[in-house]
Formats: structure tokens, sequence, C-alpha cells
């Protein structure tokens, strides 16, 4: 896996955290299930997959404890349930599912289905858990259910392990590129999947994106500042673009409450805007932001301190944009080519053509 900074590529002003990715937030953890098959077409088998789940444990214990958070829509042909509810109360109370479209209801399922085993409160009342999707049919047989509960487990499972290492101070970087939910997603006109990255603000605070990046066209394509899509070669298989989207996921250890939570979400768009999106009208941007700096002491009692809130802010406002475009970067280099369904590919980027492209960037001005 290569990180576009590996290709001697700094995105913005602000120092990164020690993995520069989610997880550089105490106590956060990404695991994500990959499901590639090459099978039969139904009835016989279950066709081509290239889907996945992944799960963010933003903290282990959110139900008991819920987490400050809010979000935003840039664009909104997409789905994302529990986001009204998240966005009325300024509160999550569960992990951050991601996946393709077609399998939004069996994870939403699923993912009840382990919070009452983890909680057997819940059944006593409701939870409403968080699930973010892209669509991955150009290269997944989407008209198939391809994803299980099994699989929902799995990503769970491993989220709670990365959680509990990142609280004991061993944090690792989450796994991106073509894993979990973005096993079957393009980006840009190239491979596209999941993707992070972080910042830490003078105040010592830590700002963390992932992406699950599926949006955009080639042409667009802008590595710091540079129109590399217009720059690198032509694509080599030459099919239409999806309609993509974009599902984002920002998290901070700073003390925020919820409404401040929707401000940094919204300033993703931005982050995004820069590799070359422009939200078009069949791409759903739907941003998500949870801190884990302020929370109630119980389940339904009041957050325990002081809130940051307007100038304070601002350096949080930049480090999500930074880290969101870097993220979207490292979707890309992280993502080698991939064929799919019906003979359809994706190809990686050329990350030997990038590193000339920007080393050779005095020229292209």
């Amino acid at each position: 896996m290569t990180r576009i900074r590996e290709l001697g590529i700094s995105i913005g002003v602000l120092p990164t955290g020690p993995t520069n990715s989610l997880s550089d937030v105490a106590g956060v953890g990404v695991g994500h299930a990959t499901l590639i098959r090459d099978e039969a077409p139904s009835p016989d088998g279950r066709g081509v997959a290239r889907t996945g789940v992944t799960v963010i444990c933003v903290a282990a214990d959110a139900y008991r404890r819920p987490v400050p958070a809010g979000g935003a829509v840039l664009n909104g042909a997409g789905e994302c349930t529990g986001f009204i509810a998240a966005t009325e109360w300024g509160l999550l109370e569960t992990p951050i599912l991601l996946t393709s479209t077609m399998q939004l209801g069996r994870v939403y399922d699923a993912a009840c289905e382990l919070m009452i085993e983890a909680h057997p409160e819940v059944g006593d009342d409701v939870v409403i858990p968080v699930v973010g999707e892209c669509d991955d049919s150009y290269l997944n047989n989407a008209a198939r259910m391809q994803v299980t509960r099994a699989d929902v487990e799995s990503a769970w499972t491993r989220a709670s392990t990365e959680a509990a290492a990142a609280a004991a101070g061993l944090p690792r970087v989450c796994d991106e590129g073509s894993v979990g939910a973005g096993t079957g997603m393009s980006c840009l006109g190239f491979k596209g999947g999941i993707g992070t990255a972080s910042r830490v603000t003078a105040a010592g605070h830590t700002v963390a994106v992932l992406v699950l990046a599926n949006f955009g066209s080639r042409e667009r394509l802008t590595i710091d500042g540079i129109p590399a899509g217009r720059l690198l070669p032509p694509d080599r298989y030459a099919e239409p673009d999806p309609a993509g989207s974009c599902i984002a996921v920002v998290v901070t250890d700073a003390p925020l409450d919820g409404a401040s939570c929707a401000r940094l979400a919204r300033r993703v768009g931005l982050g995004l805007a820069r590799v070359g999106s422009y939200a078009h009208h069949g791409s759903g941007e739907i941003f998500f932001c949870a801190a884990t700096g302020l929370r109630p002491k119980e389940r339904s009692g009041p957050l325990s301190g002081v809130a940051l809130a307007g100038a304070e802010l601002n350096d949080l406002f930049a480090g999500v944009v930074e880290a969101s475009e870097e993220a979207v970067l490292n979707a890309l280099s992280g993502s080698p080519t991939m064929y799919g369904r019906d003979g359809n590919a994706r190809e990686g980027l050329p990350l030997e053509a990038v590193r000339t492209l920007l080393a050779n960037r005095s020229g292209n001005g």
C-alpha cells in the first residue's frame, strides 16, 4: 500500500499525527471486511463481488456515553441512516458503518443485532445505527446481496480491536485503498476506495478524516495544485465514469458540541474541491463528524466541560480541509488496477508518472 507522501507530496501546512490516519485520535479504530469473489451468475453462484464493509469505532462505550456529533450534506444523492437523529440530538451512540448502496439494509440490520447483543437494554428502547453508502456497481455485481451479517461482525470486531490498541497508545494506520467498503469504488477516473489522514493543531488537538472516495472525472483530478488528470496518459480502458459519491467521517479529540461538529463536517467539501470534485448532480457528498473531547458521564447526562467555539475552531477547520484532500489522494495511491463484473476495469493511479509530474511541477506552470 503506497501513501501519497511516499511520492514526495505533502498536502497543506499543519503537521500530521503519528500515523497520519484516523487511528491518531485516541480510542478510535477502523475495521474492514473485503469481499472479492469470481463466481458463476445466479442461481449457480453469487456472481462477481467487489464490495465490502468498513466499521469505524469512535468510542467503545458510545452507547452508554454518547459522543457529540453532527453532519453536513453537500449534495444529497445518497443515503446515511442515523444522520437525522444524530444531527437532531447532536450525539452518536453507535459505530459508523460504510458499505455499498444496495447492501445498506443488510448492514443496518446486522448493526442493530450487534448493538442488541452488546447492550441488551437496547431491546427495551431503540437504536439507529449510522450507515453510509456509495455505489460500487461498475465493478461489483450489485444485483446480488453480497454482504452477510458475518462480514459486518468481522469488520466490527476488527474495529473494536484497533480502538483498544489506539486507547492503549498503540495506534496503527488503518488499511486503505481497495478494502472494505472501498473495494469496488472509483474516484476521479481511477480506482478509488478508502483513504485517511490526520492533522494536529497548534493547541494540540488531533483531527482526522476517513473518506469512501467514489466520485469525479479523470480530467478534473488535481494533485497538490497540479492538473494531473489532464497531464497523465489517457485512460487505457476509456470507460465512462460512474455517477459517484463520497462519504467522509471526521473524528477529533477536541472538546466540541454537536453544532461545532456539523461545522467541521461541512469543511470536508473544501478538501474534495481541491482534488477535483464539484459535487455533480448524481453524486452524494455526505459528511459526518464526531468529537470525543466533551462527552457526558452517563447516557442521559449533560456534556461535561466547555466546548470550543468561534475562532477557536479555525485550526480544526484547516485540519479538516487538509486531511480530506490528503485522504482522497491516499485512497487513490493505495488502489491498484482492478477488474470486475462484465470485464469492467478501473485503472490504478500511475504512481511513477505522478511522481514525475510533481517533481517537474516548475515546468508545468
